[in-house]
């Protein structure tokens, strides 16, 4: 060990002070000239939230259900309320057309149906609400020159890494 520090160490301080003295004085911290430039304004499209925010919540709801899993599935139907609140708020008219008021008519009698059969627990009066509340998007799709996005009852597991299991 001793004869090992006596021929490191002294390799060591040579090798230090054989380096020029910008490569042993760190350098100055550079100053920002200006601040990093703002991120450009994300402005989705109806397409965008309908398939980010209120499509994954329809989904889950319909699985959560199927499950029993009624707290969960009270859960995704007051997300899926809020994804619903969140397009009428973020595109307030599309096609000429006053979004929040026209999602609140379409769909304020099928999600209030829901949620009775959701604190019923009860599986055949969600199922009837579920098949009403899908014929009121497919409704309004139609009514936006949109018929060829049809909604349906989920088939399979769409979200294979999450348990809806109550």
């Amino acid at each position: 060990m001793r004869t090992l520090s006596k021929v490191v160490l002294p390799g060591l301080l040579l090798m230090s002070t054989a380096l020029p003295v910008s490569a042993q004085t760190p350098a100055p911290a550079a100053s920002p000239a200006s601040p990093p430039a703002a991120a450009p304004d994300y402005h989705p499209s109806m397409g965008d939230l309908m398939t980010m925010a209120v499509q994954p919540r329809h989904t889950k709801l319909y699985l959560a259900a199927r499950r029993r899993n009624w707290a969960y599935t009270a859960y995704e139907l007051a997300e899926l309320r809020n994804a619903l609140g969140r397009v009428g708020r973020t595109i307030p008219v599309y096609r000429s057309v006053d979004t929040a008021p026209l999602i609140e008519a379409i769909t304020a009698a099928p999600l209030a149906t829901l949620e009775q059969a959701i604190h019923a627990k009860d599986s055949a009066a969600f199922a009837s609400a579920y098949a009403a509340l899908t014929a009121a998007c497919n409704a309004c799709h139609q009514s936006q020159d949109h018929a060829m996005v049809v909604i349906r009852v989920p088939r399979g597991d769409a979200y294979p890494d999450q348990s809806f299991e109550p």
